[in-house]
């Protein structure tokens, strides 16, 4: 037997297209009326930029800046969710609205994907690749490749697309 998919998490890097993923992280909330995080993780900065950034500025004004890049990225998720879902809505009117829930962190991608969906109880991960490089129709992109390796969760990648697609949300 499938267990109940109650909670999702949808992964987003805040690219153009990452709209067309969240598209299937909608679809799939709706037809199991489970909820949605979505999740955005601010990059960690490296060690050696750290501290130079703190010498030249403080630790102080460094962590001021990662919380107002936190806050940022929480600011353009809500817009963007609003003009999905106003553009779902006058597709479907009959839509129902899902609970949604975003978080916002730092830290290494991957680690943090996991983690948030084990700490959450997701049942299941929606992401977007770019399948950037070379050859791109036969590998998945790095952090889709880590977040399958490590995890028990069933995970759905959905390919991005290129060009914009009529799900684009420009940055607003």
């Amino acid at each position: 037997m499938i267990p109940k998919v109650k909670k999702i998490l949808y992964a987003t890097d805040l690219s153009k297209n990452s709209a067309y993923a969240l598209r299937y992280a909608v679809n799939s909330a709706n037809r199991n009326e489970a909820d949605i995080v979505i999740l955005h993780v601010v990059e960690m900065m490296d060690k050696s930029t750290y501290h130079f950034m703190a010498a030249q500025i403080g630790e102080k004004l460094v962590a001021e800046k990662a919380k107002e890049r936190e806050d940022h990225a929480k600011n353009r998720i809500k817009k963007r969710l609003n003009v999905f879902y106003d553009k779902v809505r006058a597709e479907d009117p009959e839509f129902k609205d899902n609970k949604v829930s975003i978080e916002i962190c730092s830290g290494y991608p991957a680690e943090e994907i996991l983690r948030t969906a084990d700490e959450l109880n997701c049942d299941m991960i929606v992401m977007g690749t770019h399948g950037k490089g070379i050859v791109s129709q036969t590998f998945l992109g790095s952090m889709a490749k880590k977040v399958l390796r490590r995890t028990r969760k069933p995970v759905f990648i959905i390919p991005l697309p290129k060009e914009e697609s009529d799900l684009t949300v420009h940055d607003i």
